[in-house]
Order: C-alpha cells, then structure tokens, then sequence
C-alpha cells in the first residue's frame, strides 16, 4: 500500500478507484486500507449500482461493507453535509463484465458525474490504482443465455464460479497493492462545465491508467507482488 497519507485526515473527499473481478474485491481491500493503514482510520462509504440488489446475498454483504446506493443525494449528503469518505468506480458494469484478457485496461470513465459531483460538494477526488483484483476473480467468459434466464447484469465463467453470488465469495490467491495518488482538487472550479467535468474525468483516467502500467511492471508475481 502507499500514499495512503493522500486520503484526507478530516472533511469529505470522493475516492476514485479502477474495478475489475467477476465480484470484486477491490472496494473492501480499499476500506481495509484507510482502516487500518491510516493515522486517523475512518470508516469509507461505497456506492453501488441498484442493480446488485437482485444479488442473492450479495446485497446484504454490501450493507455490511458500508454500501450505500449510487444516488447523486446519497453522495452529495455524505461529501457535503456530512463530510465522509465516499468510494465511487467510475467504469461501473462494464469493469465488471470484462474478460481476463483485458484485464488492467481501464473502461470510460462514464461522463464524468463523479467530477460534478465532488465540485458541487467542493471537495477534492483522491485517485487509487488498484492491482490484484483482477486475478483474485478472473472473468473467462460471459453466457449470455443464462444472463437472460437469471436476470443478472452479466453471467460469468470463472474458477470459482459455484460459489459466485450463490455460497458467498472465494477468490484466488493474488497480491494487492494500492497506491493512493496526489488529490485532484475541485474547488478551484468555479462552472461544473460538461466539458470541462469530462476533461477532469479523462485526465484521472489517464492517470490511474499510468500507475497501473508502472505497478504491472514492476510486479515479479501475482502472488507474491
């Protein structure tokens, strides 16, 4: 884990991560981080998707883990009004969905919401590379025809697949390493500009994107970092 001193000690501030894994690991690994590793631990709230309310279990887990729906009020009461630690995957689904083959290449980041939102909240946004997910709940392939039968957002093909969202989640063995980069910050934006919010979008893509790269470089094992 480092740069872990870039998550603010004290106000609201919107963390920024990349997503991957067919039921990623990646959120609570982040929320252990600031846990544990920070000098002054606090607790990190994780925007979910509506969708994963269908999730046998799945749902509860998330509850448990400091889940809270991905709502525009939700995350403008928690940044602004009670000045929190929200967690937010700007690649949403389409992390979630992808093959291993395509594993560390970043998805769009959207159109750039999460920027709105924490310029209206004035808070700043902390970029985290995260590399290790995407082993630990490799996706092989997707079977659309059980994704239309179950209702699910995707059906996927994995090692571990009998446990996925059915007995609880098992993962791999894979070595997590975080790395917390410098806040981007947002109240020097005076206009929330669509264009502009998805300049600062594009950029912090491109950043985390970059830090993947090095960290994937640099790593001699899956297991072993």
């Amino acid at each position: 884990m480092e740069g872990i001193e870039n998550v603010p000690a004290t106000g609201g501030a919107l963390i920024v991560a990349n997503h991957a894994g067919a039921l990623p690991p990646d959120a609570s690994m982040i929320a252990k981080a600031i846990n544990e590793e920070h000098a002054r631990p606090r607790p990190l709230h994780i925007t979910v998707e509506h969708f994963f309310k269908g999730y046998p279990f799945f749902s509860m887990f998330v509850a448990k883990i400091g889940g809270v729906p991905a709502h525009p009020a939700n995350v403008q009461r928690l940044l602004h009004d009670e000045q929190q630690l929200v967690l937010v995957f700007p690649e949403g689904a389409k992390a979630t969905a992808k093959l291993y083959k395509d594993r560390y290449k970043l998805r769009r980041f959207g159109r750039g919401g999460f920027v709105a939102a924490a310029v209206k909240a004035g808070v700043p946004i902390v970029p985290v590379a995260v590399v290790g997910a995407e082993e630990a709940m490799p996706t092989f392939a997707q079977v659309g025809l059980l994704k239309r039968l179950t209702g699910l957002i995707y059906f996927p093909v994995t090692p571990l697949f009998p446990h996925l969202g059915l007995l609880g989640a098992s993962y791999l063995p894979a070595k997590f390493k975080l790395r917390f980069l410098e806040p981007v910050r947002t109240d020097r934006i005076e206009d929330a500009h669509p264009g502009l919010v998805q300049d600062v979008a594009d950029d912090i893509r491109v950043r985390i994107q970059e830090e993947l790269v090095d960290m994937l470089a640099h790593r001699k094992s899956v297991w072993t970092g």
